[in-house]
């Protein structure tokens, strides 16, 4: 009933990874300067390894007022985007505005689980200044909408000590600027400013990933299954960053009881990839084997 596509690995590792080290990595494009860096940055430049894509939020869960008077046009947000400002009066944004006393917030959902943060592309505000906002990850609405507290473990909090999901921050006017560093699939913008109106005209994910095929599959007469592999493979995929992590969230390190699953996985999945010779060379460094 079930099916693996995966095949088997050869008998000589060493061959296997040989050979798809020259299939695959050969003919990598090499990091090019502008000819204004000179030759002592050579050893200082480096290229990265993992690809940026940006990804628009597909529904918003809720906004703060019903009545569209406080939060406008919040749809816009779905639609896709360029990354660049614009102030024109042709261009519909997402407004946001405070009262002297209440906050207006909008939670978004990006449909899948990602690793990165969130670009917001402004389009002017009621304030020459920059104005306060409140930006938080979630994996989940709840983690959305809850607060951190970190120096304990509590029921109803999360913590955000090893990647920040609950930033309070100015951002411009008008312009582009990059928020966060994390796991998630949420994310709710509050603005602090009261008295204040700012203009939304993009709020896409930014998703941080390692570009290589699924070389293994997995068919079976039960789509749930189906749907736990992928899930399984797609979570090991998203671990795979510049080095291979237990987690995207936490703990983000190179942790060697993790590290024995998901080399299975991937070896499964994706056949040879470099994150998992340079992580356990990486693990030897930093935890040597003791003599005696």
């Amino acid at each position: 009933m079930h099916e693996g596509g995966h095949g088997t690995l050869p008998d000589d590792y060493d061959i296997f990874v040989t050979f798809m080290k020259q299939h695959f990595m050969e003919g990598a494009p090499q990091t090019v300067l502008p000819p204004v860096f000179g030759p002592e940055y050579s050893g200082t430049a480096q290229k990265d390894e993992l690809t940026r894509v940006y990804i628009s939020p597909v529904r918003v869960i809720w906004s703060s007022d019903s009545t569209e008077t406080m939060v406008k046009n919040s749809r816009v947000l779905l639609q896709p985007g360029n990354s660049q400002s614009d102030m024109s009066r042709t261009t519909r944004f997402c407004s946001i505005t405070n009262s002297e006393s209440d906050t207006s917030s909008i939670l978004l959902d990006y449909g899948k689980e990602l690793h990165g943060g969130l670009q917001l592309v402004m389009g002017g505000s009621s304030r020459r200044e920059p104005s306060l906002v409140r930006i938080r990850f979630g994996e989940s609405v709840g983690e959305a909408n809850s607060d951190t507290y970190n120096s304990d473990w509590l029921m109803g909090f999360s913590t955000d000590d090893h990647a920040k999901r609950d930033i309070i921050m100015e951002i411009p006017r008008t312009g582009m600027i990059e928020i966060g560093n994390t796991g998630f699939r949420f994310v709710r913008i509050d603005l602090l400013q009261p008295g204040t109106t700012i203009n939304i005209k993009e709020a896409r994910a930014i998703l941080r990933y390692r570009d290589i095929p699924y070389l293994g599959s997995f068919k079976s007469s039960d789509p749930r299954l189906d749907s736990i592999w992928i899930t399984g493979a797609y979570t090991t995929h998203l671990n795979m960053q510049e080095y291979l992590w237990d987690g995207i969230k936490r703990d983000r390190l190179v942790r060697l009881g993790d590290f024995h699953p998901e080399l299975k996985a991937i070896n499964s999945v994706f056949g040879y990839n470099e994150v998992v010779s340079k992580s356990l060379d990486l693990a030897c460094e930093q935890y040597p084997c003791r003599s005696g």
